[in-house]
């Protein structure tokens, strides 16, 4: 069974930052584009951002552009979302995936922001 492990969730008051990390398999994180999602309460799943398997290509959401980045560090099969200025609205639990087709999926860590 693939383990996506994701770490970095917390509480911050509006304005803050976070930095969320995705631990994957070698063998799956070599091959796979990675992504984060997220799913607030009461809302469904949405991508929030995406990065191709060479690190080269990452795609973002209008809603979080300009204040989220997403990388990869191959060598340590980890991927990571840097959240900046969060605002209430960021919250949500966040996962990692892998793959976009019948994609592997991590546990979710919360996020929550105080205004």
């Amino acid at each position: 069974q693939v383990q996506l492990v994701e770490s970095g969730g917390g509480s911050v008051q509006s304005g803050g930052s976070l930095r969320l990390s995705c631990a994957a398999p070698g063998s799956i994180f070599s091959i796979k584009s990675m992504a984060w999602y997220r799913r607030a309460p009461g809302k469904q799943r949405e991508l929030v951002a995406r990065i191709s398997v060479g690190g080269m290509t990452t795609y973002i959401d209008e809603s979080v552009k300009g204040r989220f980045t997403i990388s990869r560090d191959n060598a340590r099969n980890t991927v990571y979302l840097q959240m900046n200025s969060l605002k209430p609205e960021d919250t949500a639990v966040y996962y990692c995936s892998a793959g976009r087709i019948n994609p592997y999926w991590g546990q979710g860590t919360q996020v929550t922001v105080s205004s």
